[in-house]
Protein backbone atom coordinates (compact mmCIF):
# COMPACT_ATOMS: atom_id res chain seq x y z
CA UNK A 1 0.00 0.00 0.00
CA UNK A 2 1.13 3.19 -1.05
CA UNK A 3 0.55 6.91 -0.49
CA UNK A 4 0.75 9.06 -3.85
CA UNK A 5 0.08 12.55 -4.14
CA UNK A 6 -1.49 14.12 -7.97
CA UNK A 7 -3.52 16.04 -9.14
CA UNK A 8 -6.87 15.35 -11.34
CA UNK A 9 -8.71 16.80 -13.99
CA UNK A 10 -12.49 16.55 -13.52
CA UNK A 11 -14.81 17.38 -16.50
CA UNK A 12 -17.68 19.04 -16.11
CA UNK A 13 -20.18 16.85 -17.28
CA UNK A 14 -19.30 15.15 -13.85
CA UNK A 15 -19.40 18.47 -11.59
CA UNK A 16 -22.89 17.07 -10.20
CA UNK A 17 -21.60 13.16 -8.82
CA UNK A 18 -19.36 13.07 -5.64
CA UNK A 19 -16.12 14.38 -6.08
CA UNK A 20 -13.89 11.37 -4.27
CA UNK A 21 -15.84 9.27 -6.23
CA UNK A 22 -15.58 10.41 -9.79
CA UNK A 23 -11.62 11.35 -8.38
CA UNK A 24 -11.13 7.75 -7.65
CA UNK A 25 -12.53 6.83 -11.05
CA UNK A 26 -10.53 8.89 -12.83
CA UNK A 27 -7.36 8.05 -10.96
CA UNK A 28 -7.66 4.02 -11.90
CA UNK A 29 -7.99 4.90 -15.40
CA UNK A 30 -4.90 6.87 -15.30
CA UNK A 31 -2.85 4.15 -12.87
CA UNK A 32 -4.23 0.94 -13.18
CA UNK A 33 -1.94 -1.69 -14.69
CA UNK A 34 0.74 0.77 -15.04
CA UNK A 35 4.46 -0.03 -13.75
CA UNK A 36 6.58 1.89 -11.62
CA UNK A 37 10.16 1.45 -10.68
CA UNK A 38 9.57 1.87 -7.33
CA UNK A 39 6.06 0.73 -6.54
CA UNK A 40 6.10 -2.10 -9.06
CA UNK A 41 2.38 -2.56 -11.14
CA UNK A 42 0.06 -0.95 -9.71
CA UNK A 43 -3.11 -2.98 -8.97
CA UNK A 44 -5.98 -0.75 -7.49
CA UNK A 45 -6.65 3.16 -6.14
CA UNK A 46 -7.90 2.08 -2.67
CA UNK A 47 -9.05 5.94 -1.23
CA UNK A 48 -8.44 9.51 -1.33
CA UNK A 49 -6.80 10.37 2.11
CA UNK A 50 -6.85 14.07 0.96
CA UNK A 51 -8.33 16.40 -1.73
CA UNK A 52 -7.65 19.90 -2.30
CA UNK A 53 -10.34 22.82 -3.58
CA UNK A 54 -11.01 22.39 -7.06
CA UNK A 55 -9.44 24.83 -9.48
CA UNK A 56 -10.81 25.69 -12.86
CA UNK A 57 -8.23 26.74 -14.93
CA UNK A 58 -9.48 29.06 -18.16
CA UNK A 59 -9.86 28.02 -21.53
CA UNK A 60 -10.68 24.45 -20.02
CA UNK A 61 -13.81 24.28 -17.89
CA UNK A 62 -12.62 21.33 -15.76
CA UNK A 63 -11.82 21.56 -12.15
CA UNK A 64 -8.33 19.96 -10.97
CA UNK A 65 -7.62 19.06 -7.40
CA UNK A 66 -4.70 18.37 -5.63
CA UNK A 67 -5.50 14.49 -3.78
CA UNK A 68 -3.45 12.58 -1.55
CA UNK A 69 -5.13 8.95 -1.95
CA UNK A 70 -3.74 5.02 -1.25
CA UNK A 71 -2.73 2.48 -3.81
CA UNK A 72 -2.16 -1.04 -3.82
CA UNK A 73 0.57 -2.06 -5.62
CA UNK A 74 2.35 -5.50 -6.47
CA UNK A 75 6.40 -5.59 -6.59
CA UNK A 76 7.94 -9.16 -6.94
CA UNK A 77 11.52 -9.06 -4.90
CA UNK A 78 14.43 -11.27 -6.59
CA UNK A 79 14.80 -14.42 -4.03
CA UNK A 80 10.89 -14.15 -2.86
CA UNK A 81 9.10 -17.49 -2.69
CA UNK A 82 5.43 -17.00 -4.16
CA UNK A 83 2.78 -18.83 -5.23
CA UNK A 84 0.39 -19.30 -8.37
CA UNK A 85 -1.11 -20.75 -10.56
CA UNK A 86 -0.09 -22.69 -13.89
CA UNK A 87 -1.89 -20.93 -16.77
CA UNK A 88 -0.01 -22.41 -20.24
CA UNK A 89 1.99 -25.03 -20.73
CA UNK A 90 4.36 -24.56 -23.53
CA UNK A 91 7.61 -27.15 -24.43
CA UNK A 92 9.74 -24.72 -23.46
CA UNK A 93 8.14 -24.45 -19.54
CA UNK A 94 5.19 -23.28 -17.68
CA UNK A 95 3.61 -19.53 -17.19
CA UNK A 96 2.95 -19.03 -13.60
CA UNK A 97 0.11 -16.57 -12.96
CA UNK A 98 1.42 -14.83 -9.36
CA UNK A 99 -1.20 -11.62 -8.22
CA UNK A 100 -1.26 -9.84 -11.47
CA UNK A 101 1.80 -10.82 -13.52
CA UNK A 102 3.03 -13.59 -14.60
CA UNK A 103 6.43 -15.78 -14.42
CA UNK A 104 8.25 -18.21 -16.65
CA UNK A 105 9.53 -21.42 -15.10
CA UNK A 106 11.64 -22.67 -17.59
CA UNK A 107 11.84 -26.67 -17.97
CA UNK A 108 15.41 -27.08 -16.33
CA UNK A 109 13.95 -25.31 -13.24
CA UNK A 110 10.45 -27.67 -12.93
CA UNK A 111 12.67 -30.75 -11.24
CA UNK A 112 15.62 -32.34 -10.55
CA UNK A 113 14.65 -34.84 -13.17
CA UNK A 114 14.69 -34.70 -17.01
CA UNK A 115 11.48 -33.00 -18.19
CA UNK A 116 9.34 -34.44 -21.15
CA UNK A 117 6.61 -32.10 -22.65
CA UNK A 118 3.46 -33.82 -23.61
CA UNK A 119 1.60 -32.19 -26.54
CA UNK A 120 -1.29 -34.23 -26.19
CA UNK A 121 -2.06 -34.16 -22.58
CA UNK A 122 -0.49 -30.01 -22.29
CA UNK A 123 1.84 -31.24 -19.45
CA UNK A 124 5.70 -31.49 -18.42
CA UNK A 125 6.55 -34.74 -17.30
CA UNK A 126 9.64 -35.87 -15.14
CA UNK A 127 11.13 -38.71 -17.09
CA UNK A 128 12.06 -40.63 -13.70
CA UNK A 129 9.66 -39.41 -11.08
CA UNK A 130 6.92 -39.45 -13.49
CA UNK A 131 5.78 -35.90 -11.44
CA UNK A 132 3.72 -33.93 -14.23
CA UNK A 133 3.17 -29.84 -14.33
CA UNK A 134 -0.47 -28.93 -15.69
CA UNK A 135 -2.31 -25.89 -16.31
CA UNK A 136 -4.29 -24.94 -13.09
CA UNK A 137 -1.78 -26.48 -10.97
CA UNK A 138 -1.10 -24.61 -7.39
CA UNK A 139 2.83 -24.47 -7.56
CA UNK A 140 5.22 -22.22 -5.02
CA UNK A 141 8.38 -20.58 -6.10
CA UNK A 142 11.10 -18.46 -6.34
CA UNK A 143 12.04 -15.47 -8.29
CA UNK A 144 15.29 -16.10 -9.48
CA UNK A 145 15.40 -13.18 -12.62
CA UNK A 146 13.58 -9.73 -12.78
CA UNK A 147 13.05 -7.39 -15.22
CA UNK A 148 10.96 -4.52 -14.48
CA UNK A 149 10.92 -2.17 -17.90
CA UNK A 150 8.64 -0.34 -19.46
CA UNK A 151 5.08 0.62 -18.49
CA UNK A 152 3.04 -2.19 -18.67
CA UNK A 153 3.35 -5.61 -16.85
CA UNK A 154 3.72 -7.20 -20.82
CA UNK A 155 7.24 -5.75 -21.04
CA UNK A 156 8.34 -7.31 -17.30
CA UNK A 157 9.75 -10.33 -17.46
CA UNK A 158 10.41 -13.05 -14.23
CA UNK A 159 11.85 -16.47 -14.23
CA UNK A 160 11.13 -18.85 -11.63
CA UNK A 161 12.59 -22.02 -10.27
CA UNK A 162 11.14 -25.08 -8.29
CA UNK A 163 14.41 -26.96 -7.97
CA UNK A 164 14.93 -26.27 -4.14
CA UNK A 165 13.53 -27.94 -0.51
CA UNK A 166 10.03 -26.32 0.34
CA UNK A 167 9.03 -25.46 -3.81
CA UNK A 168 6.92 -27.05 -7.00
CA UNK A 169 3.90 -28.11 -7.32
CA UNK A 170 2.07 -27.98 -4.11
CA UNK A 171 1.01 -32.14 -4.03
CA UNK A 172 4.85 -32.56 -4.78
CA UNK A 173 5.61 -30.45 -1.51
CA UNK A 174 2.84 -32.37 0.76
CA UNK A 175 4.54 -35.66 -0.28
CA UNK A 176 7.66 -34.27 0.71
CA UNK A 177 6.39 -33.36 3.77
CA UNK A 178 5.29 -36.90 4.57
CA UNK A 179 8.15 -38.68 3.75
CA UNK A 180 10.17 -36.28 6.12
CA UNK A 181 7.67 -37.37 8.91
CA UNK A 182 7.44 -41.01 8.17
CA UNK A 183 11.31 -40.95 8.65
CA UNK A 184 11.19 -39.03 11.82
CA UNK A 185 8.72 -41.24 13.33
CA UNK A 186 10.84 -44.79 12.15
CA UNK A 187 13.88 -42.47 14.03
CA UNK A 188 11.57 -42.57 17.26
CA UNK A 189 10.47 -45.90 17.05
CA UNK A 190 14.08 -47.15 16.87
CA UNK A 191 15.27 -45.55 19.65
Amino acid sequence: MSKIEDTVRIPPNRFEEPVEEVAVEILNESYVGNIDKKLGLMVTVKEIEEIGIGRVIMGDGAAYYDVVFTALSFKPELHEVVEGEVIEIMEFGAFIRIGPMDGLVHVSQVTDDYINYDGKRGALIGKESKKSLEEGNKVRARIVALSIKGKSSKETKIGLTMRQPGLGRVEWIQEEKDKQNKKTKKAKEKD
